[in-house]
């Protein structure tokens, strides 16, 4: 399979949020803002592209009954790295992601990668499955927090859009109105997903 097809199904056909459903998780609680969406999209994409990288180069000596210690060792590496950069450089955003930054290390949309494709490859369609599905996540993410913040709020990357008087539908910053919202999302995309092919 060609690098782009790589990159393309990474993104569209096996999108780890609206076609695989998994790491839902962050997904549901950090949607509530913009900002906080493309922090957690940036650092999933680079934990993915870095230990897809390492799982790929490391994948003939990783022994087959050890293999998923040793990739969530590689995966909290570059978890902790994340980590630490937020927490001296941004600490705003380090504050907002909260115990969903470290949970990245159990993220499974991480770890279904490298077991399911960095494992079985080599390193450049390692890394660029890593940045499609990286993609994707941000993507995903990125749908529900337009949504949840715009209509929930009235903001937009934490500027007012809508009056102020606007009084938000309140079920949108809820977890119910994350539930419910991300069901649609996957049915609209899998909708258009299945007219496409």
């Amino acid at each position: 399979m060609g690098l782009g097809k790589v990159f393309s199904n990474s993104i569209f056909k096996n999108n780890p949020i609206f076609m695989q459903m998994i790491g839902l998780c962050s997904v549901l609680a950090i949607s509530t803002s913009v900002t906080s969406a493309i922090a957690m999209g940036v650092a999933v994409t680079f934990v993915l592209i870095c230990s897809n990288a390492v799982v790929s180069i490391l994948r003939k000596i990783i022994p087959s009954n050890v293999r998923i210690p040793a990739f969530i060792v590689v995966i909290a590496t570059f978890v902790t790295l994340v980590e630490m950069v937020l927490h001296a450089y941004s600490p705003a955003i380090y504050n907002a992601l909260g115990i969903f930054l470290p949970l990245i290390v159990v993220n499974c949309c991480i770890l279904g990668e490298a077991e399911g494709f960095a494992y079985q490859n080599k390193l450049i369609p390692s890394i660029v499955d890593g940045l499609g599905t990286g993609i994707g996540y941000l993507l995903a993410m990125l749908s529900m927090a337009v949504v949840r913040e715009l209509f929930g709020h009235g903001t937009l990357l934490d500027k007012q859009i809508f009056p102020e008087a606007y009084p938000g539908i309140g079920i949108l910053t809820s977890p119910a109105g994350a539930f419910i919202l991300l069901g649609l999302l996957i049915a609209a995309y899998r909708a258009i997903m299945a007219k496409r092919a």
